[in-house]
């Protein structure tokens, strides 16, 4: 969870076997650890879990020097957990020293496997409901369209994708009873997911409007039927977009010998989908009056994080902490005093923070920069037609 030293974001990984996502994830923090971007990022992204970081990127300059692509992972779910440490003045103090020093990305990879095939027994049963698990805090789900295999079904793509979106459901649905206790909708739970076009340096005629016209022909009624499960699964089923926002994902632009890391396309979006998104869509369901309770405490929570860290309505964050017990009725507050405030700041940072001396910038300003960053990315992202967000 979040705490008042780092911002946290969850983000989970779907796609069958061989549809990217040990390539996406190795582009992803290899590109963040050449040298021009530590020197001249806003932020260092570093790997908790220092034998994840060397694996990755070591898979990373593999496809760089050597062309050569990652093994791929089987039924192995991992959690990799990332540190965007930003930079600013007191660099050298300890964390637990500053306010607000990082914002952590939990990036969870769900096996492919498990979504095209039985597991083995029971101990295999029991790992998958428990690698589901651990992802139930992600913000933000990717689900992943093979670019390969709608190549392969060219003409025919509902073939590939009917096969795709009926594994996805029917895996969901027979973890069902074992992901609700008791048979209580749960709170915590991926809420935007978001189609991904996995490899779409195969297509490159198809920008994000015809991939989401692609999917939305083919098997507009596959997504609402996942979207019928999932709504099961959850408190608030009002709060939750399925298949409402597109993305294009290319790791690399591969070619025969070589693999060019620098041509990706998306990928540097995924950061600011799992911070900004989320925060997005939250303040909409807010005010649209479609979270119960229980998501509404969720939402306060971090709204708190992001309201302490850039220095907005602390009042009432501190008058929303004090009533959790009656959040119901301190919904009202929120949308008045708080969200309009966080929202408008977000939006508003950068150009506030242009009058600021860089030297004397606090690590409060540098993540209100990063955050207004994030959002400035993922319009960059629309106006270039590789991102498309649910417009309700």
């Amino acid at each position: 969870m979040a705490s008042n030293k780092v911002l946290e974001q969850h983000i989970a990984v779907f796609g069958e076997s061989g549809s990217g996502k040990t390539v996406m994830l190795s582009s992803f923090y290899g590109s963040e650890q050449e040298p021009q971007n530590i020197k001249e990022g806003a932020f260092n992204v570093v790997a908790e879990d220092a034998g994840q970081g060397t694996r990755l990127h070591q898979n990373y300059l593999g496809m760089k020097n050597s062309a050569t692509l990652p093994d791929a992972t089987k039924f192995t779910a991992t959690s990799y957990r990332f540190l965007l440490k930003l930079k600013g003045e007191s660099e050298s103090k300890p964390l637990k020293a500053k306010p607000f020093d990082a914002l952590r990305l939990v990036w969870h990879d769900y096996p492919g496997e498990w979504f095209e095939q039985d597991v083995s027994g029971p101990e295999e049963a029991s790992r998958r409901v428990e690698a589901f698990r651990a992802l139930l805090a992600s913000h933000v789900a990717l689900l992943l369209v093979d670019g390969q295999k709608l190549l392969d079904n060219a003409g025919q793509e509902e073939r590939y994708l009917k096969s795709l979106l009926s594994n996805v459901r029917n895996s969901l649905v027979l973890l069902r009873d074992d992901l609700l206790s008791e048979g209580k909708p749960l709170v915590t739970f991926p809420r935007i997911w978001v189609v991904a076009l996995s490899k779409s340096d195969l297509l490159p005629d198809l920008d994000v409007n015809g991939f989401k016209e692609l999917i939305i022909e083919k098997v507009g009624d596959e997504i609402a039927g996942l979207g019928g499960v999932l709504s099961g699964l959850v408190e608030s089923d009002g709060a939750l977009s399925v298949g409402e926002d597109f993305v294009l994902i290319s790791s690399a632009k591969f070619s025969p010998g070589a693999i060019e890391v620098a041509q990706r396309v998306g990928i540097d979006l995924v950061l600011p989908m799992a911070a900004v998104l989320p925060l997005e869509r939250h303040l909409r369901w807010a005010r649209a009056d479609k979270l119960t309770t229980g998501v509404a405490k969720k939402l306060v929570g971090n709204a708190e994080v992001v309201a302490a860290a850039i220095g907005v309505a602390s009042g009432v964050v501190a008058k929303l902490i004090s009533k959790k017990s009656k959040i119901a009725g301190a919904v009202g507050l929120v949308l008045s005093g708080l969200t309009p405030k966080l929202e408008d700041v977000i939006k508003s940072a950068g150009a506030k923070l242009e009058a600021v001396d860089a030297a004397a910038a606090t690590k409060r300003q540098n993540l209100a920069a990063t955050l207004d960053g994030f959002r400035i990315d993922l319009d960059v992202g629309e106006e270039k037609a590789v991102l498309l967000r649910s417009p309700g």
